[in-house]
């Protein structure tokens, strides 16, 4: 069975080369396409390929949503919740590929999912790498005390810490608790220059020209010291296999399912 995918963000960096992954696919048919951009043309057209017979709107209801089984996301954090939340009311499934939402605004999007048996994922980063990292990272928190986050992109991302780094922190603050050599509260001088503190680890976002995307999450022991690191192109193409994954794992889960590698390392029924 095809499944059929509405694209939001449709001719965004990453969304783009989606939208061109799932018209290729005989497994996928897109069946939407939601983007500011270029509203009222074919997402062909807008895309450079052949015209598909596909209208690209601005806005969620205007789409014809009933011929959808899933809603994937890459727009902004300040619209992705509420476009969620519409999904699920009209029975669509969702993958969120939208970094900037806190703990709270997936608590509530789980609870809609749970109220209406239906799946959601929600990824930081759909790359494999990326989630591999992110992988070790939360092995290595489970014997190791004391960690932080390094938080590094472009110049112009608009939140920090990046969706990657705020779901490896909430995580890791599952797996153990943190240990500060000094609370931040008996910090001399300025507290902020220790970081943002997101569920007891202190992370630390550098935006500045030269950088992609990339994070470190640093374990320190006395006498050494352990560094787990991943950085990304300037391409868009290590997150489509990831994205297709969780697009064809949501409508097999009922409720939130945070992280690639939750799809990467969950036991198969």
């Amino acid at each position: 069975m095809t499944i059929r995918v509405c694209v939001a963000g449709a001719t965004g960096w990453v969304g783009s080369a989606v939208v061109k992954a799932i018209l290729k696919s005989p497994e996928f048919v897109l069946s939407g396409a939601i983007a500011r951009r270029a509203a009222g043309g074919d997402i062909g057209t807008a895309l450079g390929l052949s015209p598909t017979g596909i209208r690209i709107f601005a806005k969620l209801e205007n789409t014809l949503l009933q011929t959808s089984d899933v809603l994937l996301d890459y727009t902004k954090p300040d619209s992705v919740k509420a476009r969620t939340i519409e999904a699920l009311r009209r029975g669509l499934r969702v993958v969120i590929g939208t970094s900037g939402l806190t703990a709270g605004d997936y608590e509530e999007i789980g609870r809609e999912a749970a109220e209406l048996k239906l799946g959601v994922i929600a990824v930081g980063n759909f790359s494999i790498t990326a989630a591999l990292a992110k992988h070790f990272a939360l092995f290595a928190a489970r014997h190791l005390p004391s960690w932080e986050l390094m938080d590094y992109a472009h110049a112009d991302k608009p939140d920090a810490p990046s969706g990657t780094v705020r779901e490896l922190a909430e995580e890791l603050a599952t797996v153990g608790r943190n240990q500060l050599g000094l609370p931040i509260e008996e910090v001399q001088g300025d507290k902020q220059a220790r970081g943002a503190s997101i569920a007891g680890t202190q992370v630390h976002s550098i935006r500045l020209p030269g950088y992609v995307i990339s994070f470190e999450t640093i374990f320190g022991l006395p006498d050494e010291r352990l560094t787990i690191r991943h950085d990304a192109g300037s391409g868009a193409g290590p997150y489509v296999s990831g994205t297709l994954l969780a697009t064809r794992e949501v409508m097999h889960i009922s409720g939130l399912v945070r992280g690639l590698d939750r799809l990467l390392f969950r036991e198969k029924p």
